[in-house]
């Protein structure tokens, strides 16, 4: 009988495929190789006029460089202790402060009620909302030629037509309201045209549904049309709060290039500017405009904030 050999053959062991995750670098690249190119000119653009001048600003803001850039000398934060030592940099920031609280609560409203007529007329409705948004297309210094003519006490059409002999843009009490009036005029058209957008997308069922329950107008306006408009008058409010501390066009042209009946009018801009081409202190007024870009930004990131914490409390 022959032996049988027990000797056991070792198997082929074949390698399996290793399934590796995409690393967070790889998924990146791949997104870039997509779309990459597509935002590769506007982030060329956006750092070459946007982050470079904001650096050479920071870093002007530590030296003291005048106009012709001569002699700049490094002076650490000297720069900024005397922007927060100064009493006309603190005058300004309250006049824009100022017109920023009458601003923006009157514009709110006012294009929010402009959209609400502008969504239930029947008739010509592309007329009406030509008329409220036509202002808005004007160039800033033509809206401000054209309201300080009216506005003029001699020959303006506001105090003819109300009998008024006010002297709108020469008195103290009154210089800031003029260009108040003047803003919520030109500015209105576009919180109108977001406002209409929003009020077009609400679903026409919940109104016939509230409506068949005994609902009339005022109680489908505030527990549906609000509610619906929180988020976009949320948006409104901050885009106004922020153009409004940024005015300067307006408050300027309508007041000469001065700062108003007792400097009752020179924005914080205004100042910045005063400062950098006037004064030629070109290393203090930097500082006083990344004073000015930490103001602005505390404002966004607090309505970020807000809107989240709302957001989390809704869930």
């Amino acid at each position: 009988m022959s032996a049988v050999d027990t000797r056991l053959t070792p198997a082929v062991v074949r390698p399996v495929p290793v399934v590796h995750a995409d690393s967070a670098r790889a998924r990146l690249a791949r997104r870039f190789q997509h779309g990459g190119w597509f935002v590769a000119p506007f982030l060329a653009l956006f750092a070459l006029f946007v982050l470079l001048p904001i650096g050479h600003g920071l870093w002007l803001s530590f030296t003291d460089a005048n106009i012709s850039g001569a002699g700049e000398r490094f002076v650490g934060l000297d720069n900024y202790r005397e922007a927060l030592d100064d009493p006309l940099m603190w005058d300004s920031l309250g006049h824009s402060a100022y017109f920023t609280l009458l601003v923006v609560p009157c514009i709110v409203l006012l294009a929010f009620l402009l959209a609400v007529l502008a969504h239930h007329i029947e008739r010509a409705k592309w007329l009406w909302r030509l008329c409220f948004f036509a202002p808005f297309l004007l160039p800033s210094t033509v809206a401000a030629n054209l309201w300080q003519w009216l506005f003029n006490p001699g020959t303006g059409m506001i105090n003819h037509v109300f009998g008024l002999e006010t002297p709108w843009l020469t008195q103290k009490s009154t210089a800031m309201i003029a260009i108040v009036i003047t803003t919520l005029w030109w500015t209105v058209g576009f919180s109108f045209l977001l406002f209409l957008a929003a009020l077009q997308n609400i679903p026409q069922h919940l109104y016939e549904a509230a409506s068949l329950d005994g609902a009339n107008a005022w109680h489908r306006m505030v527990h549906i049309t609000l509610p619906m408009l929180r988020n976009i008058t949320g948006l409104v409010v901050t885009l106004q709060i922020l153009a409004s501390l940024q005015v300067f066009d307006q408050a300027v042209v309508m007041q000469d290039f001065g700062p108003g009946p007792e400097e009752s009018t020179r924005t914080f801009v205004q100042f910045t500017l005063e400062e950098g081409f006037t004064a030629y202190r070109v290393g203090y007024a930097s500082a006083i405009s990344i004073i000015f870009f930490l103001i602005i930004a505390v404002v966004a990131l607090g309505r970020m904030w807000l809107l989240r914490t709302r957001e989390e409390g809704a869930r």
